[in-house]
């Protein structure tokens, strides 16, 4: 557990708490009072409300879009179902700011349905709450699905036979066993809409901003640290008090687990309401995840000249404005950038998980919880710390090419750790004891008993961490160089532009990386192992 711990702490911890101390530390005297001056601002108290409403509307209109879509995956069989699976997990590993692109050529001024009806949503709130429940469909289907699918379902069967309806029969018996499962899919939707970035900064416009948002405007374009200080401390604990209650629906998860028959198989639908079930949930999943992504296919061969993709070969041109290098270049670092990303999740997530196999106890369940505070603090914050704290030896990092990796690991450790932990944990002990005693050393030993049993997961973890790499963009904006902009980057300063050619250009470049995403997603559902675990996403 040391290797994690200190790279938590160095590149985690250690950022952040500077950002906080270069904020609240002035003159050497630490300004408590700024915090009770900031909150005490109407455009903050603005923010923290809309943080917090768009949050609760997002995760409510998630879960009533998308429990549905976790029946059909969990009971159902039917011909395409593997790739349709990939296809809704899709949104969930893409960039909020090709997200964002993709809702904007939708719903924006001049979008799809602009162009066909009038109907703009870019400047309401509508727009961001849709784009969330696009990019959370499949927290909702992964974790209430896979514990629906392992639930036994002649417990609700005979419940009926008793006399009860199937309306009470479902809320009597599989209700509550789906309830912590539900509960913690919430919790995470909650999570990822209350630290929303790249959505809201794309879609939101003036109007709209979330504590991420404001964070980010506060320290690149204000430079007002203080301000920028309080509301990280304000996510921080907000971020916090949602990963307690998370860890404790996960625990009560776990404890229901045990008392049910997880050897369920899914069946063809039967009858004409699970047939019209079927059929609602792909005309929703067509309507909400693939028509999103299709237009911003459209929208990147829709070249002045005609179809085709006279966007796609301007990307090869260095026009010496937005950037340095031409933007085709982002492709390549990216990959680059989140192989290695990739490289030092798997080794800190693995070594993370094993160690929390191995032991138990408060503190290292506490160290759990910890491991998924990057995915909810601010990365906008982390990203800057990176430049104030990295730029002195022995870990002058500032310059070196090592920096956007780091930052684009602390997001894939946590995906690391979900996928590794509960397969770890059905391996039995007495194995590694056995190989123990039949003088293996313990290198041997996890190399012999463990990881032929893992090797698959492992390469789940990998992809995962691959993809959600090759995407982060809070902490990477800030510290990625001119000369080797990542494809997050290189969109969002597209968008930033005026002009036809960069907004084709930004569409050219989300599509390639969506389809880098999708590729990547439709290879981990070929190799994942066929009892998914029900505990982690």
């Amino acid at each position: 557990m040391v290797l994690p711990v200190v790279f938590f702490g160095l590149f985690f911890a250690y950022p952040v708490v500077a950002i906080v101390e270069r904020g609240l530390h002035v003159d050497g005297v630490w300004q408590f009072g700024r915090i009770l001056d900031v909150l005490g601002q109407s455009d903050i108290r603005h923010v923290l409300w809309f943080t917090v409403w768009q949050a609760l509307a997002s995760t409510a209109l998630t879960l009533l879009i998308a429990l549905p879509g976790a029946y059909v995956f969990a009971r159902f069989e039917f011909p395409g179902k593997q790739v349709l699976r990939a296809v809704v997990t899709v949104p969930f590993v893409l960039p909020t700011v090709v997200v964002g692109t993709a809702f904007l050529a939708l719903v924006g001024n001049g979008g799809l349905l602009d162009e066909l009806w009038g109907v703009r949503l870019d400047t309401t709130v509508w727009a961001i709450l849709l784009a969330h429940v696009f990019f959370n469909y499949a927290v909702v289907v992964r974790t209430v699905g896979g514990l629906w699918a392992q639930l036994d379902p002649r417990q609700e069967e005979a419940a009926r036979m008793l006399g009860a309806s199937r309306f009470a029969a479902w809320r009597k018996v599989t209700l509550p066993a789906l309830g912590p499962a539900v509960a913690a899919a919430s919790l995470m939707v909650f999570l990822f809409t209350f630290t929303s970035f790249g959505v809201v900064q794309i879609l939101g416009g003036p109007g709209f901003s979330t504590l991420e948002v404001e964070i980010y405007r506060q320290t690149a374009q204000i430079f007002d640290l203080s301000t920028a200080a309080v509301l990280t401390i304000v996510q921080f604990l907000a971020v916090g008090l949602i990963l307690g209650v998370h860890a404790w629906t996960v625990r009560r998860r776990e404890s229901a687990l045990r008392l049910v028959d997880a050897a369920h198989t899914s069946r063809r639908p039967r009858g004409a309401g699970q047939w019209a079930l079927l059929g609602g949930v792909l005309v929703s999943v067509a309507l909400l995840i693939v028509l999103p992504l299709g237009v911003l296919v459209e929208r990147s061969l829709d070249a002045p000249g005609g179809y085709g993709f006279g966007y796609y070969r301007a990307l090869t041109d260095a026009d010496g404005g937005t950037f340095l290098v031409p933007p085709i270049d982002a492709i390549w670092n990216s990959l680059e950038y989140a192989l290695a990303a990739t490289a030092i999740a798997v080794v800190i997530g693995g070594l993370a998980a094993a160690a929390l196999t191995r032991r138990a106890g408060r503190l290292v369940r506490g160290f759990d919880a910890l491991l998924m505070l990057p995915l909810g603090v601010s990365a906008v914050t982390v990203g800057f710390g990176f430049l104030i704290t990295l730029d002195k030896p022995p870990l002058d990092l500032r310059s070196t090419w090592i920096l956007v990796p780091l930052a684009q690991a602390l997001v894939g450790v946590p995906f690391v750790v979900r996928t590794m932990l509960p397969v770890l944990r059905a391996v039995d002990g007495r194995l590694r004891e056995a190989a123990a005693v039949l003088g293996a050393s313990p290198l041997r030993a996890w190399r012999e008993v463990d990881l032929p049993m893992v090797r698959r997961a492992l390469l789940v973890a990998a992809g995962f961490a691959f993809a959600v790499s090759l995407g982060e963009f809070g902490a990477t904006v800030f510290i990625a160089r001119p000369d080797n902009p990542t494809l997050p980057v290189a969109v969002a300063r597209l968008l930033g532009r005026a002009g036809d050619l960069n907004y084709g250009q930004a569409m050219a470049l989300s599509t390639v990386l969506m389809v880098v995403c999708a590729a990547s997603l439709l290879v981990l559902e070929r190799i994942r192992p066929a009892k998914a675990s029900t505990g982690e996403f």
